[in-house]
């Protein structure tokens, strides 16, 4: 530590300097949950204030080694070589349940354990060519306490998000069926925080000889409730169609299954339809479980409402649904969307405000699927300036 720092320091280690210091760095702590950028924190909180250089090791257990992720000096140029004497300096040595001193060349060394709800998660070792004063000590002790709980805040986050990660994408089809005559594209984009798992979900798949599936669902609100739901419909609609179920019947049985699961049901709209190639186009039957309305473009540009609304999912028990039979001829579109796309707000208005949704795929003729669901997604979020507060699921199927 240089000389104006090391006075600064013993003119103010107390008084309400040094309380705004520790506001200060707790606030830096808590604005970060990049488990990478913590040690980086640590470090540059601690040096000149307190030390000359601070060295941030951390472990992958109680049992794992110490590893030294951040090594920060005062002067720049001396990294290189203090990094080469931390190399050899034992610092499991100095324990991990109290702050501890050691010696390395001409600096001692305070090891301050990093220890956060009864775990140890690593070291701070701070470095200065004097002694570490007792009021020094007692402010180190302050911040690796704080240090460490961000510490673990911060891998507890982000071992959510990876899990939540992983759990969304389970609840998206494992791969894309060919289907003979259609061209389809689909979009999704989960919204919120990292750490959330969308409730819109999509799926297309092989149902049986010449017969495809496919479905566009939203269930109400976020998080793992809602992931359970879309696991079981997304499970029970392909289940139900290798058995030979019909989309109405299928729904029927969808709707009894959310119902079961009693206070952990959460309701769903869902629209679940069959393709069936044909000569002159595609032969598709559909249900609207009051899910948005699904579109049919035709290449002049005339878009049509193409579904009858029915009664969504999960809310009554006596509801029977019935198909809607509809034929797309060549160049013909099919848009189905979740509300992330219908209501995606703009002030007072809503992007389907006064037929909105229809006015931008009538733009969209003559284009390939991919390109009619990209322009469909890039419309909603050019719609409003700020991010999109809901989840977004886009379905185009086009026959060849």
């Amino acid at each position: 530590m240089d000389r104006v720092a090391a006075e600064w320091l013993e003119e103010r280690s107390t008084g309400p300097h040094w309380l705004g210091f520790l506001a200060d760095a707790s606030d830096l702590l808590a604005g970060t949950l990049d488990p990478d950028m913590v040690p980086a924190i640590i470090a540059q909180i601690v040096v000149p204030r307190l030390a000359s250089w601070c060295a941030v090791y951390t472990s992958d257990g109680a049992a794992g080694p110490l590893r030294l992720v951040y090594l920060w000096h005062a002067d720049e140029a001396r990294i290189d070589g203090l990094r080469e004497q931390l190399a050899d300096m034992d610092v499991g040595a100095a324990g991990t349940s109290v702050t501890s001193t050691l010696h390395l060349a001409d600096s001692q060394v305070l090891a301050v354990p990093l220890t956060a709800r009864g775990r140890s998660l690593g070291m701070m070792c701070l470095g200065r060519p004097d002694r570490f004063r007792d009021e020094v000590i007692q402010f180190a002790d302050d911040i690796g306490r704080r240090a460490a709980l961000a510490m673990d805040n911060a891998r507890l986050y982000a071992q959510q998000a990876a899990a939540n990660r992983a759990l969304q994408r389970s609840l998206l089809p494992p791969n894309e069926p060919d289907v003979p005559g259609l061209d389809y594209g689909v979009i999704y984009e989960p919204a919120g925080e990292v750490n959330e798992v969308g409730g819109d979900f999509y799926d297309l798949f092989k149902a049986g000889d010449d017969s495809w599936r496919f479905a566009i669902g939203d269930v109400c609100g976020t998080g793992p409730e809602a992931a359970a739901v879309t696991g079981l419909a997304r499970h029970t609609l392909r289940l139900l169609a290798r058995e030979g179920y019909g989309v109405a019947a299928v729904l029927g049985r969808l709707n009894q299954a959310i119902l079961e699961e009693g206070e952990r049901a959460r309701f769903l709209t869902l629209l679940h339809g069959d393709i069936t190639p044909v000569e002159t186009g595609l032969e598709v039957r559909l249900v609207s479980a009051g899910h948005p309305e699904a579109l049919r473009l035709k290449p002049n540009g005339k878009v049509e409402t193409v579904t009858t609304p029915q009664s969504l999912l999960g809310v009554f028990h006596e509801v029977v649904f019935e198909a809607d039979t509809l034929h797309l001829a060549h160049g013909d579109v099919l848009l189905a969307v979740t509300d992330g796309v219908t209501e995606r707000r703009s002030g007072g208005r809503l992007l389907d405000d006064d037929g909105g949704l229809a006015k931008l795929l009538a733009e969209c003729a003559g284009l390939s699927a991919r390109a009619v669901a990209e322009r469909i997604r890039r419309g909603a979020a050019e719609f409003a300036s700020e991010p999109s507060a809901d989840d977004l699921a886009i379905v185009v199927l086009r026959a060849r």
